[in-house]
């Protein structure tokens, strides 16, 4: 099995779509979107598409232009692209799909996740494909973890991607590689909504925002209100401050503002839509973290030399209650599983956030005597899913 280029030769690319206010221009996705509309380009970049699934947003429509596009349509367009550009690479009109899901879609209501599941498969089917079927994405993980193992193991695995974090304990071994149902080796699954966009958010309205006025105390004694703060600090949500709807409310917020330089910064972040560039870069400094104990958040295209700091021993403190409870989640599923974590062989770590430094010295302490193991954080889940579908589809 080989995993097959998507753009420009990478194996894997970010779940944007970028749409131009030109009707005529094309449709961008992946890198090319998030690119496109850093340049400047006017239009609309939908990001962690994933994150809709589940909600009362996916039947809801968003205007583009003088387009009027459902939310839904938006995720069918991203698999139509991805069935055709596979297609292309490998010569082949696919038609059948296993799709990768977490554990939960939505934490509390399993009804909104079953509507999630039918949402995504009525998206694939529309996209092209006729035989559609799920695998759990952490168990995918496992599918390819198990090939580079020599004898039994049970193992957490620990996917923390950008929406929602998934774990799941199960027996594998070489033996059972070629088995098609696996359903006897899976002891426990598990997962909640807290992963990488959640720490951005996080990250976000500590390190950037109070340089936009977060927390700061008017004229009257007031603090200036929190929700335009949070929504330029939320992945799926920024797109909502840029509708002139929302201009009168933006321009009220000035009265509660003694100095006026960090409304005026706010303001030239929502005219010059700046909010997923800040947001990336709260990321990326994240990302920079696990490996430095400082760096800073560069916020120059606000205003020249304007600089927040970020520091490791920061982002450990602002986190910890997640990473606790994504800790607290695992051990449930272990014990769910009738195992204790002296039993788990090894964490097997997959997911873009795993690579997170902190997230896997917070499972190190609850799982001593367990072996850390690093997959393909981008392809260890998709290579699965290519595992599953070859026995599910030969």
């Amino acid at each position: 099995m080989t995993l097959v280029g998507l753009e420009d030769g990478a194996t894997s690319m970010p779940s944007a779509v970028f749409f131009a206010m030109e009707e005529s221009q094309p449709v961008l996705y992946g890198r090319a979107a998030v690119e496109e509309y850093l340049d400047g380009t006017p239009g609309r970049l939908m990001r962690s598409l994933k994150s809709l699934l589940g909600s009362s947003l996916m039947q809801e429509t968003t205007t583009i232009g003088a387009r009027n596009i459902v939310y839904a349509d938006i995720v069918m367009l991203y698999l139509r692209m991805l069935r055709e550009r596979a297609g292309a690479a490998t010569g082949r009109a696919l038609d059948a799909v296993v799709l990768g899901r977490p554990v939960r879609f939505d934490d509390d209501d399993l009804e909104r996740d079953r509507e999630a599941e039918r949402t995504l498969a009525a998206c694939a089917r529309e996209a092209g494909f006729r035989h559609v079927e799920f695998q759990f994405e952490p168990i995918a993980a496992a599918f390819d973890y198990e090939r580079t193992i020599e004898r039994e193991e049970a193992v957490l695995i620990v996917d923390v991607g950008g929406g929602t974090a998934d774990f799941t304990v199960i027996r594998l071994s070489p033996e059972r590689r070629e088995r098609v149902s696996r359903a006897d080796d899976v002891l426990a699954n598990d997962g909640i909504h807290i992963a990488g966009t959640d720490f951005d958010s996080r990250l976000n309205m500590a390190w950037v925002m109070p340089a936009l006025g977060y927390k700061a105390i008017g004229p009257k004694g007031l603090v200036v209100p929190s929700l335009v703060y949070f929504d330029l600090s939320t992945w799926h949500r920024i797109n909502l401050i840029y509708a002139p709807r929302f201009l009168g409310t933006l321009r009220e917020l000035q009265a509660f503002f003694t100095d006026l330089a960090p409304y005026e910064r706010l303001m030239r972040v929502v005219d010059q839509r700046l909010g997923h560039l800040l947001l990336g870069r709260t990321e990326h400094a994240k990302i920079e973290l696990s490996a430095a104990e400082r760096t800073l958040v560069d916020l120059n295209v606000i205003e020249t030399g304007l600089a927040a700091p970020a520091r490791q021993r920061e982002l450990i403190d602002l986190l910890a209650d997640q990473l606790a409870q994504l800790v607290r989640v695992g051990t449930k599923t272990v014990a769910a599983a009738g195992l204790t974590p002296a039993q788990i062989s090894t964490v097997y770590f997959t997911g873009g956030s795993s690579g997170m430094a902190a997230l896997r010295e917070a499972f190190g302490a609850a799982f001593k005597g367990s072996r850390v193991v690093v997959g393909d954080l981008f392809g260890s889940v998709v290579s699965g899913l290519g595992l599953d579908a070859g026995r599910r589809f030969a």
